[in-house]
Parts: structure tokens; C-alpha cells; sequence
């Protein structure tokens, strides 16, 4: 579902402004442009990517509005001028998006976004763009690690805490693109339609004068399918507590701190030996892609990750650049000619851009093929991986987000097996380019 969001216009750097103001002194703001949005590399030790806050960014274009708030503080700032801020005050995106949907994998070099419009009106967008699609992108190639380890046991997203409150959201939806269940968040729950789960904290226990009145309070309102936290105490006698008010029938079990690997085999013996055998045991506590791995063989249900996920599991950004790669001359209507960045280390390519999914007999992704000015040859496995997204400043290409879920499970599924490897690697696949002047530092030409 789309959320109305306020005015995103000053969610922007300042220079932005400062180089629309300058061109549209010098004649130069109407030239048409094309802009790309890519991650020249991915985080290091990183096989793949996830793009995540498509849905995010088209909200934000369409929210991208200067009202007399917005621009009374440009012009108090002095940032532009009274004849810049009235041209703002009319601002609309009038141009055209493409893209890869939400929920795909990418990789070095993946044009991500193609955004075509005059230059002001394009190069606005940059800011916006680029913090969404950077921190979005960063969490669910995290969750999708996570996911990938945790191997069909559900992940419940609860790092709310561990980062700024919007960025709470926007990390439950992204995780959730990626395959987490559900998340603590209530917002991210009334804003994108997210299951919502929780129950209680150690605090709940300490404030009961025992930890029986406590269980008791919570199953009370909650019933026998909650799930109760053992560990504030003594594990052992917290978990014959919660078998005996429940008979037996207590949903869950949560485990929160020490040697989980250890303290989750103890538990499943000793609820086992209860007669508790349906009861399922949750762990939480600071964990990651590599303690899923580690607790793969544990008699684990479930999982609730936080911090490691909101902070994308030590690559809180991807690194993605928003750059122009071609324009017109003085007749906007005029030819496009590729522009590039050539300085050492950060080079671009010029050039609008086109990308395929190279894919085998088996179904399985070989390669990455960007074209430059040129759509690949796509025999009938490969896949056309960019879509129309924005179509003369009307959105055209939202999806719901199970729909998203659904395309990176298919995706990923696509990857050869080495993309399971939690051991630092290259891609794997690699980003082919293709056509005139193509190569791309850190890809094949």
C-alpha cells in the first residue's frame, strides 16, 4: 500500500538548488538528462544485492512538492533566489523512470534507476533517491542472508530500538521484502500492511513478584499460544513453570541471552520430557546471518533478529552513486549524447542503459548483461530485469509488497548455490558490459 507522506522536497542537499539556480541562469536547466542511480560495487565479502524502497522512492517523488513553508526557508537562507522559488513552487517530476522492481538481486554496475528528465528537474531527486535506495537495499540484503540461513524458520524483525525512528519502518519493510515474517513495529505495521508480533520483555517479569504471576498476567491476556521469555531467572524452572499453568500447551518458549546453541538442545529435552513437545522455542540476542548458520542444526523455531539486521549486518549503506550518463544539447528535443565521469577510482559510463539476467539451461543466473545505448540479445531464459516505473511524471509501476517478496524469493532462487556462502567472495555472477565504450571498472567489457 502507498503512504501519504508530507512534502519530501528538503529532504535534499543544499546543492542541489544551488546547481539548479546556476543553470537556469546559464540556459542550461531544461537540457534533457538521464541519470543513473548504481552501486559500483557491492559491500565487501558481499555475493549479492537486494533492491529494496522502489515503493519508498515512488512515494517520495510524488511527494516531492515545494510548499510556501518549504520555500519561505530557501529564500530566508538565501539558498536560491525569489525567481528560482517560484519556479519551484510549480515543481512537479514530469519525466520518465525505470528501473529494477523491488525485491530483485543486483549487482555491480546494476542500473538500478534510469531517470530521464530536464536536468532541474532530475537532478532534484538525487538526495531522496539515494537515502532510500542506500539504506533500504543495505537492510535486505542483510535479512536476505539472514533468511538464507535461517532455512525455512521464521525471522521476526525487532531492531525498532537500534536505530532512528523512521528508519525503524523503513528497515521492517525492507526485511520484509526480503522474507521476514513479521516485525515488532506497529507503524510499519499501519503504514505497509506488515504483521505486527510482540509480547513481553524481562521488565514485564521484575515487575511481578514472581515469575509465576508474571507468566500468569501474560497468559491471562494473551493465552497458551503466547510465547513466554524463560531466561530472566533460572531457565529451567521458568520453562516447568510455563509447562505447568499451561499444562502442557504453551506456544512458545524465548531464550534472549547466553549460549543459545547450548541453552535451545537443553530446553527441547526438557520440554520434551514435560510432554511439551509442541511447544516451539524462539532465541533473540544480537544475532546474524553467521549465528543462524551456527544454530542451523539447533532445535530452533523461530528467530527474532535486531540490531545486526537495521545496521545491514555491518554495511548500514551500499554505496549506490546517482550519476548523469547522458543529455541534450540547447534543443531538449535534440539528440542525447553520453557524458561520463572519468576521474581515477570513479569513473561512470555514459550512455542509456539497458540490463538482461543471463540464465542457463537449469535455471540458473550466469551473468549480469548491461547494454550501453543498446538492448542485449536475450535468448528465450534470459530475463529483462528493468521496468517502467515513472511514465511522463505519472507513477506506473507500484507493486505491494508481496508481490516484492515473491520476486526476490524467485530471484534468489536463480543464484547459483555459491550465493549461500556466508565466507567473504566475489559476485556471483559477473556484471557483463555491452556496447561502445562499455567497460565499467570492476565488470567485464
Amino acid at each position: 500500500m502507498s503512504h501519504s507522506y508530507p512534502s519530501t522536497a528538503l529532504l535534499t542537499d543544499q546543492y542541489e538548488l544551488t546547481m539548479i539556480e546556476a543553470a537556469r541562469r546559464a540556459g542550461t536547466a531544461e537540457r534533457r538528462t538521464i541519470f543513473d542511480l548504481f552501486g559500483r560495487r557491492l559491500p565487501e565479502g558481499r555475493r549479492y544485492g537486494v533492491v529494496a524502497g522502489v515503493g519508498r522512492a515512488l512515494d517520495a517523488i510524488e511527494a516531492f512538492r515545494f510548499t510556501e513553508d518549504e520555500l519561505g526557508f530557501l529564500t530566508e537562507r538565501r539558498v536560491i533566489s525569489d525567481d528560482t522559488a517560484h519556479w519551484l513552487s510549480g515543481y512537479r517530476f514530469t519525466g520518465s523512470i525505470w528501473g529494477y522492481p523491488e525485491g530483485e538481486i543486483y549487482f555491480p554496475g546494476s542500473p538500478l534507476l534510469v531517470v530521464e528528465g530536464s536536468f532541474a528537474e532530475a537532478v532534484v531527486l538525487e538526495t531522496v533517491l539515494l537515502s532510500i535506495y542506500n539504506y533500504d537495499s543495505a537492510v535486505a540484503s542483510a535479512a536476505s542472508r539472514m533468511i538464507a540461513m535461517a532455512n525455512g524458520r521464521p525471522c521476526i524483525e525487532m531492531g525498532s530500538r537500534r536505530t532512528n525512528e523512521e528508519s525503524a519502518v523503513a528497515a521492517a519493510r525492507a526485511a520484509y521484502v526480503a522474507g521476514f515474517g513479521s516485525t515488532s513495529n506497529l507503524e510499519a505495521g499501519r503504514r505497509h500492511g506488515i504483521p505486527t508480533a510482540g509480547t513481553a520483555a524481562h521488565a514485564f517479569t521484575l515487575l511481578h513478584d514472581t515469575e509465576e504471576e508474571a507468566f500468569a498476567a501474560q497468559l491471562a491476556v494473551l493465552g497458551e499460544e503466547t510465547t513466554l521469555l524463560v531466561d530472566t531467572y533460572d531457565v529451567e524452572q521458568a520453562v516447568r513453570t510455563a509447562v505447568r499453568l499451561t499444562e502442557g500447551r504453551i506456544g512458545a518458549v524465548r531464550l534472549d541471552s547466553g549460549d543459545l546453541l547450548a541453552q535451545a538442545r537443553e530446553v527441547r529435552v526438557l520440554l520434551d520430557s514435560l510432554g511439551a513437545t509442541r511447544t516451539r522455542i524462539i532465541v533473540t540476542s544480537d544475532l546474524d546471518e553467521w549465528q543462524l548458520a551456527a544454530l542451523a542444526n539447533a532445535p530452533v523455531d523461530g528467530y527474532g533478529v535486531g540490531t545486526n539486521l537495521v545496521t545491514g549486518s555491518g554495511h548500514p549503506t551500499c554505496g549506490m552513486v546517482y550519476k548523469m550518463v547522458a543529455r541534450s544539447g540547447d534543443d531538449p528535443a535534440g539528440p542525447l549524447q553520453p557524458v561520463a565521469k572519468r576521474s581515477k577510482n570513479k569513473a561512470t559510463v555514459g550512455g542509456r542503459k539497458y540490463a538482461v539476467r543471463r540464465i542457463d539451461e537449469a535455471g540458473r543466473a550466469e551473468a549480469e548483461l548491461v547494454g550501453v545505448d543498446l538492448r542485449p540479445d536475450a535468448d528465450r531464459n534470459d530475463r529483462e530485469l528493468m521496468v517502467e516505473l515513472v511514465r511522463d511524471g505519472r507513477i506506473v509501476g507500484r507493486t505491494d509488497l508481496e508481490a516484492a517478496r515473491e520476486r526476490h524469493r524467485a530471484s534468489f532462487a536463480e543464484l547459483p548455490p555459491s550465493a549461500m556462502k556466508m565466507s567473504r567472495g566475489e559476485p556471483v555472477i559477473p556484471t557483463l558490459y555491452l556496447g561502445e565504450d562499455a567497460h565499467y571498472p570492476g565488470a567485464e567489457a
